[in-house]
């Protein structure tokens, strides 16, 4: 028996290291070719790709189509599979890879038909943007060909990999609009939900003006006087409130009056939720233009032939999120202005599923609580998208920038831009609906604005201020006055603008490092009041809560990874919003919504609440709001209890918000967890400061720069260039990133090439 059971150990060890060596042998088939030779009947010179040690791809051509395609070509090679799931997803495609089990996803994505509008829109782009869209697209073709063998995705979903077309760009940019709009709209759509239910005077309750207000002009919006409205028939069983993610980012700049060079100096940390590999793609273009070299060096997006956030040496950009109010629900008077059309889904066994879409001449409809509802979205809309942000590779000076701002086709952004002259200016760039009047609450047809249909191309902005100092974070940036104009489209809440502001004056002149500090601040000043309320709780409540109290007096007012009393502020906060609205979460839920995407506002009702201690919204279960206040405390205990044990070490900041990055498949297969996974890492930062992290989200790039002294420039980035789990580059840079060190935007030695030569 004992020879039987070792004969059958020592076979399943050799069918496990057979399985092994077939599946890196299968890995290592689809590997690129990162040298050798070419040649190409799309280009019309000969193009070289370069890749560094972090595996960035240094493109050389002899004009900017040539640049297009070899770009496309590197990114066809690293990131296909990556380019293949934005595009499907912004279509609503994904059924077709994976089964049924994506069709609610593909039918929230077909809501917007965005593979028809892409069409509409490619057709309707200037022939030299055509032009570079089709160059591009051979670039990722050629580029993917080039491997020979699909990479394990396809593998494993038994899916093919369908060539890119030119739309498919510009799908990417719809996807962008999904990531960084949804909750403009999911807003509204909750409040129309809240004011069904509760009436206005909840509406303006909720969505107060917050305290934390850092907009450029310091100007401030009046405060809410209202009382406290009632609760109808609350349900007070205690739930979770479940919070949409702040997806957004941070940026500041100085004038050269606060640099040694002269330069002015911006930084840039773009904030989204992370996976393997990273949403950015390092690149730099060189190419001939009127006799000049140009060097475009920064991030691209896989998918899109443009450098996103980068430089040319005179000017450097980057972004964070807008939050402009461009969407509308137009309440329908009626089902007779509406009809169905059919979006068939495909799924992955060739059978397919047919989506019955209600459409309006407002934009596609569903109901909230039983009545029709349209949406009108800036992305629904011919000026939604276009190829205009490559502009600003040939932008000589920050005016140039700033003339641009009104006419590029993309989620209208917060643009940072400096000169090496030491200008810098904020203004916003992307699309914008005309319509004068925003609206967070349902439109009457009668009162639809026919300048939905139109760009604006008004708008405020900012240049060189007398203080020399620009900052924005996702909050409000415009004026009072402008704020009325273009509304609020789920702004965070501003205590991160706010901190990276009052950073910023505390120094006289400023470098890479200063800024690289700020973009590492993790104090908590925003929990510093949530602090003092839970010590004073605790104390009255006498030595029950001794040990906790202990941790509290510690917890160094950071999200510092050892701070176990930063976890208890931070948990206990979100443990008293359950307490306090799971009254409007509960009759919300009734018809299927939630005060997910309006979570962000609750903080000054909170404090309201907290200070008046309104009889009506007192939990019956509890004597007095001491009670009720202890009670979630309580609830915090026993929840990190649960998921972490008994032992308040692993209650530690670091454990609990722990780094961890993920593959999509290593969900599904945890057998591949190591080989596809980033090494998990300490957390160091949270939301309401300028070190944004969370489990999975956080700054997935951090960008500082002088224009005309690129050899200071910073560009880290929390995964490495390619996508395949064997690359030398899968995971260059991020152990960098996580330990802060100062990458270099510039590549560094080259230790790849390919020459592609033209066939004419």
């Amino acid at each position: 028996m004992f020879k039987i059971i070792k004969w059958l150990l020592i076979s399943l060890l050799i069918v496990g290291l057979l399985a092994t060596g077939i599946t890196y042998g299968v890995l290592n088939l689809s590997l690129p070719a990162l040298d050798g030779r070419g040649t190409s009947s799309a280009i019309t010179h000969s193009v070289k790709i370069e890749r560094d040690k972090l595996g960035q791809a240094v493109i050389h051509a002899q004009n900017r189509l040539d640049a297009a395609y070899a770009l496309g070509f590197a990114h066809g090679q690293d990131r296909f599979f990556q380019m293949d799931l934005l595009r499907r997803n912004a279509a609503g495609e994904l059924s077709e890879l994976f089964g049924k089990a994506a069709l609610g996803l593909d039918k929230k994505m077909r809501f917007h038909q965005l593979r028809q509008r892409s069409q509409i829109m490619l057709a309707q782009l200037p022939d030299k943007d055509q032009a570079l869209l089709k160059a591009y697209t051979a670039g990722v073709n050629e580029g993917h060909a080039q491997v020979g063998f699909d990479s394990f995705e396809y593998i494993l979903t038994g899916a093919e990999a369908k060539p890119w077309q030119s739309e498919d760009s510009l799908l990417i940019i719809f996807s962008m609009y999904l990531d960084l709009q949804t909750a403009t709209f999911e807003r509204d759509k909750t409040l129309i939900e809240i004011e069904q239910r509760y009436g206005n005077a909840m509406v303006e309750f909720i969505t107060q003006p917050s305290p934390y207000q850092a907009a450029l002009d310091n100007s401030k919006l009046v405060p809410y006087s209202g009382k406290i409205p009632a609760l109808n028939e609350p349900l007070w069983a205690m739930t979770h409130i479940d919070e949409n993610q702040e997806v957004g980012s941070n940026n500041w700049a100085v004038t050269g009056d606060l640099t040694a060079t002269g330069s002015a100096m911006l930084s840039d940390d773009m904030h989204l939720s992370f996976a393997v590999p990273i949403i950015w793609y390092r690149a730099q273009l060189n190419f001939p233009l009127k006799g000049e070299m140009q060097q475009i060096t920064g991030v691209s997006l896989p998918g899109a032939p443009a450098i996103v956030v980068g430089t040319n040496n005179k000017i450097a950009w980057g972004f964070t999120n807008g939050y402009l109010d461009t969407a509308d629900w137009i309440a329908l008077d009626g089902k007779e202005k509406t009809w169905q059309i059919d979006e068939p889904i495909l799924l992955n066994d060739g059978s397919t599923e047919h989506y019955a879409l209600t459409m309006s001449e407002y934009g596609p409809v569903t109901e909230i609580n039983g009545k029709p509802y349209a949406l009108s979205w800036v992305a629904h809309h011919d000026y939604a998208v276009n190829m205009a942000l490559l502009k600003l590779e040939q932008a000589r000076n920050v005016d140039d920038a700033l003339s641009l701002a009104d006419y590029v086709g993309i989620p209208v952004q917060n643009l940072m831009v400096v000169d090496d002259k030491g200008s810098a200016a904020w203004k916003n760039m992307g699309a914008i609906p005309a319509r004068k009047v925003p609206h967070q609450l349902a439109v009457s047809e009668q009162d639809y604005s026919p300048k939905w249909h139109d760009n604006e191309t008004d708008r405020p902005f900012v240049k060189n201020p007398e203080s020399g100092r620009l900052w924005t974070g996702n909050s409000r940036v415009v004026s009072a006055a402008d704020h009325a104009r273009f509304g609020n489209g789920a702004y965070a809440m501003g205590a991160r603008s706010a901190q990276i502001r009052d950073r910023l004056f505390e120094k006289q002149q400023f470098n890479e490092q200063d800024f690289y500090d700020l973009q590492h601040d993790n104090e908590a000043r925003f929990l510093k009041d949530w602090h003092n309320l839970l010590v004073n709780q605790l104390t009255a409540a006498g030595d029950k809560y001794t040990v906790y109290l202990t941790a509290l007096n510690n917890w160094q007012a950071c999200a510092c990874s050892d701070s176990i009393g930063y976890t208890l502020v931070k948990r206990y906060r979100d443990e008293v919003i359950n307490s306090l609205f799971s009254p409007l979460e509960n009759t919300l839920k009734l018809d299927g919504g939630s005060l997910k995407y309006v979570k962000r506002d609750l903080e000054p009702a909170l404090w309201q609440l907290i200070e008046e201690k309104p009889a009506h919204w007192l939990n019956p279960k509890y004597s007095d709001w001491q009670q009720q206040m202890l009670a979630a405390f309580d609830h915090t205990v026993a929840k990190l209890t649960k998921q972490y044990g008994n032992n308040l070490h692993s209650w530690e900041w670091g454990k609990v918000n722990q780094l961890v990055i993920e593959h999509p498949f290593a969900k599904q297969i945890p057998v591949l967890k190591k080989l596809l996974n980033m090494p998990t890492a300490p957390g160091f930062g949270d939301t309401f400061m300028p070190a944004v992290q969370g489990r999975s989200f956080g700054a997935s790039q951090r960008f500082i720069v002088q224009p005309g002294y690129l050899e200071n420039a910073i560009m880290a980035i929390p995964g490495g260039q390619s996508g395949h789990p064997l690359s030398e580059f899968y995971r260059a840079g991020f152990n960098d990133y996580v330990s802060s060190e100062l990458t270099p935007l510039l590549p560094q030695n080259i230790v790849h090439s390919i020459t592609i030569n033209a066939v004419n």
